[in-house]
């Protein structure tokens, strides 16, 4: 199959390059503009508690002001850090005067509160529209840039400073960053691509064309998935875009790696350029297929999780490795087989034989030591593995973002100077078929006062017919705190429910809520979407080894390999760097790259494995040869590809330099520890049974000379037939 489609590509390169590049151009310009969100609400299901009372609350009190709009808060303090006079307060009355008289699109009140209880702060209020529409959204991050205009203009030569805090706040200061953070992973990640290409062929061709080649891809990609995501009804989270980028590229590079390499050992083997490529297709086609297969699926998994921004991470991560997968074995080969040896210019590299160097002596010491081997590279994934026990789930997003912008730093003075829960109240609602009796509602305020975690509750707000009675409930803790979250996820709901007024239903809702209902997401998430996705994998595996052996200890492996990974993860951020937790999303993450990239190791390991088998060595002679074949492939795709997810750590998001250092070092481990040594040493120890009941290994007769190109109408240029 590969070996046909590697005759097409090779006899017809430029009518492949057209056809690539027309269907690249249709897609781009068909495609609807891609639908994202980034509320965490947004992407619950509805059977949850804290969405039904969202949900509640938007019937309920629809005409009431208050449930429309999130307030921009203008914090004002005095740039002496000192406590504010009489005449600082009289100030910002001011301010807050001229900032409603400058009728500024999206604003019709400016507010000023009581200073707080220590007098280090005053806040002017200033309600927006709090709606997920892409217009209403910028209509109010506008509104904050004007108000923070007009707010320098007013207490310009005063002896106060301020900072503009909220929802729109952070949207207007984290865009940008985003922007710059999108624009410098995505320059450093092509950089270390082209660096350490360059140093493995030593040629600038090889270095760039896997940029070239992804960037059209990258186009191809996103089209794509619109398409997809408009005819499903998809949404996406803009959050995890720096994550596409990265696994476009790194995984793009791999499978262009994989084929260079090959095509590499062929032409140092005497074969004429075309016949190179052909059977470099031929060869690593199977395997590449394979592995894209392993990741297209784990990934694709994704689609069982009930936290529906995983839901539409899956499909555009699937989509990104199936358009690479097609372009490394079409358009790549048909770009090479123009330029031909080209591609390693100016390195004559590929003209001499393989030296036998560092791979080989770690193949032979593999071969001979199989036990240490396993021993040696097991005891590193166990030991990391143990401190994964440690994992704590973080839920604090606002935590998680750049800390030095103008609505974190506004933020944390108002946080200093507040009680805990006033920013996030928690919501209780009262729902009743009939209008609810206020005694009622007042007893139940008195039994909320009392019960775990509560710090006040504010007097009930009733909607327009008196049937449903909302209640905002201050927690002593920061309401994004775990402490807060395992409070309201058991003693405080349960107590709230057994305490409810005759007659009645409870919700308990707000934003504490959500985290508690996504940590009961999660942990149903990873109970279904782990198991699921082992099945597939190993199901692939057995499908191209025809082997029920191989594919068990192969997917023990990478099990082992993701427990080290979080366990590595956990040592750094929460022993090393003292966080109070790893982000929620983490473990699912680092499970599906892990499991998925360690395959994809595993597959070009034991690939050339059973090659070397069917080649007639011995399992410990074949476990050498294909340490020193394989590994440096291995070795140099999980530098590059662990390489570009580290990139990921300059993020100012602490969320996703955690997935680029736990994706990282999990690469490193796949391809160093694990497929590298512990895959290549167990299946020296068991021979011919690793590869039971098919035994792929059985060594082949010896077929009569045949040219890959033998069903073409022409011998190809220097070929020997």
């Amino acid at each position: 199959m590969f070996a046909r489609l590697g005759r097409v590509v090779v006899r017809h390169p430029v009518w492949t390059i057209l056809a690539w590049l027309v269907v690249a151009g249709a897609l781009v310009a068909l495609a609807p503009s891609l639908k994202t969100k980034s509320d965490q609400q947004d992407f619950l299901p509805t059977k949850y508690e804290s969405i039904q009372a969202a949900k509640l609350a938007e019937s309920a009190f629809a005409n009431k002001d208050d449930q429309k709009t999130a307030p921009a808060m203008i914090v004002i303090k005095r740039s002496d850090g000192g406590r504010l006079q009489p005449a600082d307060g009289a100030k910002i009355k001011q301010v807050a005067q001229a900032l409603q008289a400058k009728h500024i699109p999206g604003v019709t009140v400016a507010q000023a509160m009581p200073a707080a209880a220590n007098g280090k702060i005053q806040v002017i209020a200033v309600p927006l529209r709090n709606d997920f529409d892409q217009k209403i959204r910028q209509q109010g991050m506008d509104a904050v840039k004007k108000l923070r205009t007009e707010t320098t203009a007013q207490l310009r030569g005063s002896p106060l400073s301020y900072g503009v805090a909220g929802d729109m706040a952070s949207s207007v200061d984290n865009e940008k960053a985003d922007k710059q953070t999108m624009a410098m992973i995505g320059i450093a990640t092509i950089a270390l691509i082209v660096i350490l290409l360059g140093i493995i062929f030593r040629a600038p061709l090889a270095a760039l064309l896997p940029i070239i080649m992804i960037g059209l891809v990258s186009m191809v990609s996103n089209a794509v998935t619109a398409i997809v995501g408009n005819a499903f009804n998809l949404n996406f989270d803009k959050g995890f875009n720096e994550i596409i980028v990265v696994v476009l590229y790194g995984i793009g590079t791999d499978y262009i790696l994989f084929l260079l390499f090959r095509y590499r050992e062929r032409l140092r083997l005497g074969e004429d350029k075309k016949t190179a490529m052909i059977v470099a297709v031929d060869r690593v086609g199977e395997a590449i297929a394979s592995a894209a297969g392993a990741v297209i699926v784990a990934f694709l998994v994704l689609l069982l999780a009930s936290f529906k921004a995983f839901g539409g991470l899956g499909p555009q991560l699937a989509i990104a490795v199936a358009v690479m997968f097609v372009t490394s074995l079409t358009l790549v080969p048909a770009v090479i087989s123009l330029i031909g040896t080209a591609v390693f210019w100016p390195s004559k590299s590929w003209k001499k034989p393989a030296r036998a160097g560092l791979w080989a002596k770690l193949g032979n010491g593999v071969g001979r030591r199989p036990v240490v081997a396993v021993a040696a590279s097991g005891l590193v994934l166990v030991v990391l593995a143990i401190s994964a026990l440690g994992f704590k789930a973080d839920y604090d997003f606002e935590g998680s973002a750049p800390q030095n912008t103008e609505s974190a730093k506004a933020m944390k003075d108002l946080r200093s100077s507040l009680p805990a829960g006033i920013l996030s109240p928690t919501e209780v609602f009262v729902k009743s078929g009939s209008p609810l009796a206020k005694p009622a509602l007042a007893e139940y305020q008195t039994k909320l006062k009392s019960m775990p975690g509560v710090g006040e509750v504010r007097p009930p707000q009733l909607n327009p017919d008196q049937t449903v009675a909302k209640y905002d409930v201050l927690l002593t803790k920061n309401p994004n705190s775990n402490e807060a979250i395992n409070v309201v996820k058991g003693p405080f709901r349960n107590a709230a429910h057994a305490a409810a007024p005759s007659g009645t239903t409870v919700l308990v809702g707000g934003t504490t809520a959500v985290f508690a209902d996504i940590n009961k997401i999660n942990n149903r998430d990873l109970s279904v979407i782990l198991p699921v996705a082992v099945a597939l994998i190993g199901i692939i595996l057995m499908l191209l080894l025809r082997s029920l052996v191989a594919p068990v200890y192969l997917v023990a492996a990478v099990l082992l390999g993701y427990a080290a990974t979080l366990g590595a993860s956990v040592l750094l951020f929460q022993n090393i760097e003292n966080k109070p937790g790893l982000m929620f999303q983490l473990p699912i993450i680092l499970y599906l790259f892990v499991l998925a990239i360690g395959t994809d190791y595993n597959i070009l390991m034991i690939a050339r494995l059973r090659e070397e088998a069917r080649e007639g060595h011995d399992p410990r002679r074949g476990a050498a040869l294909g340490i020193q074949h394989a590994g440096p492939t291995v070795a140099a795709a999980g530098v590059i590809l662990a390489g570009t997810f580290s990139v990921l750590v300059l993020s100012p998001q602490s969320m996703t330099a955690q997935i680029g250092f736990g994706v990282g070092i999990g690469i490193l481990l796949s391809a160093f520890v694990m497929s590298a040594f512990f895959v290549p040493a167990i299946t020296a120890l068991l021979g011919h049974k690793a590869w039971w009941p098919g035994h792929g290994d059985a060594a082949r007769e010896v077929p009569p000379p045949q040219d890959p190109m033998a069903d073409a109408p022409y011998a190809p240029s220097g070929s020997r037939y």
